[in-house]
């Protein structure tokens, strides 16, 4: 049986959504209350970028949660706590907040174990899954960034991954050698946290990109959030440096400490503490209804989010370990 593909490969599909975005600088600063409101619709293919706990856009994660959204595809490209996170909307009795996923890595938080509601939620059968590598799953976004729909690979072919997967194997019509068709990865809905941003929605970042910049450019609408917003004057002083350029972009909202208990790179460590009491509570079903209505149904954004985690006082000593960290100490 083939495996589904959950969203087209049709690059003139997504041309259509492309053509109809804005052209001009237009000031796009706003809330992750109104980005969530306005850009994520029930039932659309949501794509995160970061890579593991690194640059996770954790705030439109919980409110994602807060606004109860429902029936998302889902792209796992090592997706750790944001996985974890939208997981949590598929708690019994509050909805499904998941329900398809394109999966390379999810469930797992690398070494810190695997996130035993998560683990309950794909067992369950209750969310559509098909099977990549993180490789081809980034291809899709390169794919997608070129304005095709596939991109021939070596990669899946003699793997077992092919068994649960819409990958095709083709011929190439210039050498006869068979090859993997991976095809491109057009999400209705993107949301990526950068170091720096304009109100128009320019971006920078430092550390590991992964896939974000093609994500960006293969995202039918994107949400930006950034640890800090900076003028564009200073954006335009070193325009090389600028990998999001404002076209891709449709929101921007500063949220300081905004990939949370993740790291973000220069910046702050990631709350291993916290992390392991997701871990920890997920165990019970009761206990982990709880901890979410205590740390995100019952908070009315991230920064009240922060303070329930030890606010400004732990995220500075997070802050101060990833400095040590980077002066060798």
């Amino acid at each position: 049986m083939t495996a589904p593909l959950f969203t087209s490969p049709s690059s003139e599909d997504a041309r259509t959504a492309f053509a109809a975005k804005p052209r001009g600088l237009v000031d796009k600063v706003m809330s992750v209350a109104e980005a969530v409101s306005r850009f994520i619709r029930d039932g659309d293919y949501l794509a995160t970028g970061g890579f593991g706990t690194n640059r996770i856009p954790a705030a439109v994660c919980h409110e994602i949660l807060r606004q109860r959204k429902q029936h998302l595809g889902f792209s796992g490209h090592t997706a750790t706590h944001d996985f974890q996170i939208l997981c949590a909307g598929n708690l019994t009795g509050r909805g499904q907040t998941i329900a398809k996923v394109d999966a390379a890595y999810i469930v797992g938080l690398e070494a810190r174990g695997l996130s035993p509601h998560s683990r309950r939620v794909l067992e369950s059968g209750t969310v559509q899954c098909v099977e990549w590598s993180n490789y081809t799953l980034a291809l899709r976004y390169t794919a997608a960034a070129m304005g095709v729909p596939f991109v021939p690979a070596r990669s899946l072919l003699g793997t077992d991954t092919l068994a649960n997967c819409p990958a095709k194997i083709i011929t190439c019509p210039f050498t006869g050698e068979k090859l993997a068709a991976i095809p491109a990865l057009y999400p209705d809905v993107a949301a990526i946290h950068v170091h720096e941003a304009d109100r128009y929605g320019n971006c920078r970042f430092i550390g590991t990109s992964v896939a974000d910049i093609d994500l960006a450019r293969a995202s039918k609408r994107v949400i930006i959030t950034c640890e800090r917003l900076v003028p564009h004057d200073q954006m335009r002083l070193n325009p090389h440096r600028t990998q999001i350029p404002f076209l891709c972009v449709d929101a921007v909202c500063e949220v300081p400490f905004g990939s949370y208990p993740g790291n973000m790179p220069g910046e702050y460590f990631s709350d291993e503490d916290h992390m392991k009491l997701w871990l920890e509570v997920e165990k019970d079903q009761s206990a982990f209804a709880q901890f979410l209505d205590d740390h995100i149904f019952g908070v009315n954004d991230f920064a009240e989010y922060l303070d329930r985690c030890g606010g400004l006082k732990r995220l500075q000593a997070l802050r101060q370990r990833e400095l040590l960290l980077h002066l060798g100490k």
